[in-house]
């Protein structure tokens, strides 16, 4: 039986997101939600969608198992808490929190009620940070010593002036960089120490907060990251997920993922100490991007076990969010929070590696 949802917040995004869900085998998209009827006419014409104001009004009439939650960032926390107080399982988008106290109620709220909390963290499941992924968790170059991470889109060139990333205090760091956090948790399975940051705009931004930050990150295992990103950069447009060159004591590892919601970008190109640079056969993936993340909460769901990304295991990169905009506010290096999380894969890096020896690129 497909897993029945009821989908909250249909602006552009949730309107993506609605057809992701009808389109797969596995899920059946029974309401939406929205309190503007404008955003909700956007939804196909399907009779068997039900359309709400309030997702408590949705609860009381129809039958779901799960509840998506694509709404603006601030209403996160408020309508996870009613999901799950009504025994729903719940998919959100991210960052899930505006802050770790809010985070960490979410979560424990999950808990008690034993429902599956699970983040869309979107860029985890493409090829290229998979495959970085099983290489540094095969210690195939060695201790990783640094890692410098470039993001360039230009947001004016992208987005309607209406969108809501042009009002957010911090356009960069709490809807773009916390992307690229969370990749780098996943790829080091390791979680930050300390970072400083430093934001601003350049004189032609349309954001009304800061759309440039350049940020050092310190891991627990020592690895320091140099993170430069602007959202509203003239320069070439980067690959969504960045450009990373990660030092490794072996030799080096760079790569980038993402082109729009395909793997057309996905790259990664591996230098052994002393040797020319070999381009690494990724893997073909059946689904990427938030299908990957959908059948993944569906599964967790069937077999009661923890999403990779669980709200659990995002407070990490919430975290790191949140001490970044700390550090660029205060102008102080800020220490993380100590984390007793241990993150999830749910890809066997062992069998990764196999398969990238067989094709005798290790």
């Amino acid at each position: 039986m497909a897993l029945r949802i009821i989908q909250v917040g249909m602006a552009a995004w949730g309107t993506t997101w609605a057809a992701i869900v009808q389109r797969s085998p596995e899920t059946a998209l029974v309401a939406c939600v929205d309190p503007n009827p404008v955003a909700l006419t956007a939804i196909s014409a399907d009779p068997t969608i039900a359309r709400f104001g309030s997702l408590e009004e949705a609860l009381q009439a129809v039958e779901a198992d799960a509840v998506l939650i694509t709404a603006a960032v601030t209403a996160h926390v408020p309508l996870a808490l009613t999901a799950l107080a009504a025994g729903k399982h719940v998919l959100l988008e991210k960052p899930f929190a505006p802050t770790l106290a809010e985070a960490e109620q979410v979560v424990a709220v999950a808990a008690a009620t034993q429902r599956t909390l699970m983040i869309s963290q979107n860029y985890r499941f493409f090829p290229a940070p998979r495959t970085v992924a099983a290489l540094v968790r095969g210690n195939v170059l060695g201790q990783i010593g640094s890692i410098t991470i470039d993001f360039r889109q230009n947001a004016a060139a992208l987005l309607p002036p209406e969108h809501a990333l042009f009002q957010m205090r911090q356009p960069l760091l709490a809807e773009m960089a916390v992307h690229h956090f969370d990749l780098l948790r996943m790829i080091l399975d390791d979680e930050a120490t300390q970072v400083s940051c430093h934001t601003w705009s350049p004189p032609w931004s349309a954001l009304a907060g800061p759309a440039a930050a350049t940020a050092t990150i310190t891991c627990a295992n020592g690895t320091v990251i140099n993170y430069r990103a602007n959202w509203a950069s003239s320069a070439p447009a980067t690959p969504w997920a960045g450009v990373w060159r990660m030092e490794c004591e072996g030799g080096e590892i760079a790569w980038t993922s993402r082109n729009g919601r395909d793997a057309s970008a996905d790259l990664v190109v591996m230098r052994r100490y002393g040797e020319a640079a070999r381009r690494v056969v990724l893997p073909k993936f059946r689904q990427l991007g938030r299908e990957s993340c959908l059948a993944a909460f569906v599964r967790a769901i069937r077999t009661r076990q923890q999403p990779e990304c669980s709200g659990r295991d995002n407070l990490g990169t919430i975290a790191l969010m949140q001490s970044a905009i700390a550090a660029a506010r205060s102008g102080q290096t800020v220490a993380l929070p100590p984390t007793v999380v241990s993150p999830l894969w749910s890809y066997n890096p062992a069998s990764w590696l196999s398969r990238l020896r067989a094709n005798s690129i290790l």
